[in-house]
């Protein structure tokens, strides 16, 4: 049987994941791992959209994970006022790749207090509309650390395969809310201009909320 591969974790610097409820962020913390780079997560939840037995599941995922990659410290961000008013105050078509960019600066501000050097995602090309390639460079655009995207070339078949080899799929799939899955658009932007959505961000005020929920950080640490 083969070995686990890779590298050992903590060889290649520190980088932040943010991870989902979802299938494909953990098996992207874990492809990064297995390269030596040591993990730290970030979770957005969005209470009370989101349930206490989602935050679990999270939990559980970062568990598993770190199984692999040792020790993982996990923010748990909270992120209802923030989507509340993207959702109400910004068009309606892009509230995802808006989510997407707030979440990416919130991240980043860990990632830099903590010393990560990068942020990982679990995104693939065109698997969803936040992931077109015109999604991802508006996304990107966001932040300044460079971002890492371990699954963007795989189909579904083929990370659902890897969170089995793994033993996430099973949590993952626990049919649980998380906030990437509410408020979503009926008709999402699926190729954004990047000063549209520039000057839709513009349209509110976020600074003042990023603070707070950075402020009302959870930070946990999973073994």
């Amino acid at each position: 049987k083969p070995g686990a591969g890779g590298m050992p974790v903590g060889t290649n610097g520190h980088a932040m994941l943010l991870i989902s409820g979802g299938i494909d962020s953990p098996v992207a913390g874990h492809m990064i791992a297995k390269r030596g780079v040591r993990i730290s997560a970030v979770h957005f939840y969005s209470y009370p959209y989101t349930s206490e037995r989602a935050r679990d599941k999270v939990v559980e995922l970062t568990r598993i994970l770190a199984s692999y990659a040792g020790d993982v410290t996990l923010y748990l961000v909270p992120f209802t006022e923030i989507q509340l008013a993207i959702h109400e105050k910004c068009p309606k078509s892009e509230t995802t790749v808006l989510m997407r960019r707030l979440m990416m600066q919130i991240a980043e501000k860990l990632a830099l207090a903590c010393g990560a050097q990068a942020l990982v995602t679990g995104e693939s090309i065109g698997q969803v509309a936040s992931q077109t390639v015109e999604s991802l460079i508006v996304t990107n655009d966001a932040v300044t650390l460079p971002v890492f995207r371990p699954l963007i070339g795989f189909d579904k078949e083929e990370i659902v395969n890897r969170a089995k080899a793994m033993g996430s799929y099973e949590t993952s799939i626990q049919p649980f809310e998380d906030c990437c899955t509410v408020f979503v658009p009926q008709h999402p932007v699926t190729r954004p201009k990047l000063e549209e959505i520039r000057k839709s961000e513009a349209m509110v005020d976020f600074s003042q909320m990023i603070e707070t929920a950075l402020a009302r950080t959870e930070r946990l640490a999973i073994e």
